[in-house]
């Protein structure tokens, strides 16, 4: 072979080994980020015929199907229109999608398996299928939380404990994702965004405020698991205690002596809480914050542009508990700068529950393919050891007379020992609303259940309004 022969072949054979490297590039190696360039129009076009699958609560029973319609196209249905609207969200091609159909989309759309293997499946004339995922959603008692919240704003999420399976998240207002499907979709969005109510915010995750005194359950934890102090320590719960240069005052102007920390949460003694955690230091609550997940977003499974940081915040921004702008002590009883979501709070009454060690939540259970086969569980796994087994007990003790003697005996339920707390955020009673909280757990002995209930701009306390709400939860996921 003469010399230009060579060349004009090695030539040849260079620009075809490129062209199989750029084809390989774009159909197998970078095939999903093109997929996910906004740019990119052909994977919404081609999604519009794809079976996407079912979403299922841990009953089986379905949340949402796809249903195929003219032109083959299939659009999805939501069978229980406002009941999920949250955990679930939508799937629209043209509007996006949001809550568990976002965050499952991949499977949804049975797009997990490899690029080649697609490619493959399309040689072979083999259409493309989603999985089905079955939630941990527990649909009579998310139907329970959702009646008790009554129209209020609020949110209520309930938990199992011992594996971190979220069984409720209602939030509410609510709104129904069947009428963003069409033409008229992107209208009721909009009308939506501007009623101005907040339907589409997951109250369960976003934007929290001051949880009140269901904080002091945090703060009597740093107290006892840093061996500071025990249950029957004593602290003065005189009213009017300067704190941070300024009175604090308890409910109802009320006034203590010597207290120990047992009947001080079960009479949500600020003063106490808060002169104990100016004792801990900022270092110590902050540790302690840390380990029930505050200072960053949940580990959920869901959008995390859908979550909220659970922290003390300035000018929009969280900042850490050891920042000179924290009011350490009122910190301590949930007020200063604290804002806190449902979720977190479930938190903090699961890892009690737990003997301490606190679960990383989640709302898939297990993925199912197309054929039937189950092709992924989603196993109970450790966020973090919060306190210690003797710890947990303590605490757990405390919650108990709150409920028992103290200001959560609305959520008593015949026959069931019930660990408790109330919280009523930023306290102004009269014409002024307040945000009341409640947190439990039940049977206080050996835990089924964690829950937390919250109800915005009510006019009283969380006794009245929130222990109420999760005492029906926690009945319906008893039984």
């Amino acid at each position: 072979m003469n010399r230009p022969i060579t060349r004009l072949y090695v030539i040849v054979a260079t620009m075809f080994l490129l062209l199989i490297a750029f084809t390989s590039r774009w159909t197998v190696f970078e095939a999903s980020s093109l997929r996910n360039n906004s740019l990119n129009a052909r994977p919404l076009l081609e999604q519009e015929h794809i079976a996407r699958g079912d979403l299922r609560a841990s009953n089986a029973a379905l949340l949402a199907h796809s249903v195929r319609g003219a032109e083959s196209k299939y659009t999805r249905v939501y069978p229980n229109a406002e009941l999920f609207a949250h955990p679930i969200g939508y799937y629209y091609t043209d509007l996006g999608s949001t809550g568990l159909e976002r965050y499952r989309n991949e499977r949804l759309e049975g797009l997990t398996g490899s690029n080649l293997q697609a490619i493959l499946n399309q040689l072979q004339g083999i259409k493309p299928a989603g999985d089905e995922v079955v939630t941990t959603l527990v649909p009579n008692a998310q139907r329970v939380a959702q009646s008790a919240l009554a129209g209020h704003r609020g949110a209520v999420v309930a938990l199992d404990p011992h594996t971190g399976a979220v069984e409720v998240m209602a939030s509410s207002p609510s709104y129904d994702p069947n009428r963003l499907a069409g033409e008229g979709g992107s209208r009721e969005l909009k009308a939506l965004e501007r009623a101005g109510n907040g339907a589409l915010v997951n109250r369960a995750t976003q934007f929290g405020y001051a949880p009140g005194s269901t904080f002091k359950v945090v703060t009597a934890t740093a107290a006892i698991d840093s061996g500071q102090y025990t249950p029957e320590s004593l602290v003065n719960g005189r009213n009017n205690v300067v704190v941070s240069g300024v009175k604090l005052s308890n409910d109802n102007n009320e006034s203590f002596g010597s207290i120990s920390l047992i009947k001080a949460l079960a009479l949500s003694v600020n003063t106490v809480w808060a002169q104990v955690a100016e004792h801990l230091g900022k270092p110590t609550l902050g540790r302690y914050m840390t380990r029930f997940g505050f200072n960053r977003k949940p580990q959920l499974d869901y959008p995390a542009e859908e979550m909220s940081v659970n922290a003390e915040y300035s000018n929009g921004r969280p900042i850490p508990p050891t920042s000179p702008l924290v009011d350490l002590g009122r910190l301590g009883i949930g007020q200063d700068k604290l804002e806190a979501t449902a979720l977190q709070m479930a938190d903090v009454a699961a890892a009690v529950a737990n003997h301490g060690t606190l679960m990383v939540p989640h709302l898939t259970r297990r993925i199912v393919d197309s054929e039937g086969r189950t092709v992924e569980v989603i196993a109970p796994r450790v966020q973090s050891v919060v306190m210690k087994p003797s710890t947990a007990r303590a605490v757990t003790s405390m919650m108990i007379a709150v409920v028992v003697e103290g200001t959560g005996t609305p959520a008593r339920i015949p026959g069931v020992a019930v660990a408790g707390k109330t919280g009523t955020a930023e306290t102004q009673f009269g014409a002024k609303p307040n945000n009341a909280w409640f947190i439990a757990f039940a049977p206080a002995n050996a835990p089924r259940v964690a829950v937390a209930a919250t109800l915005q701009d009510v006019p009283g306390y969380g006794a009245t309004y929130a222990a109420p709400v999760a005492r029906e939860v926690m009945e319906s996921l008893l039984k």
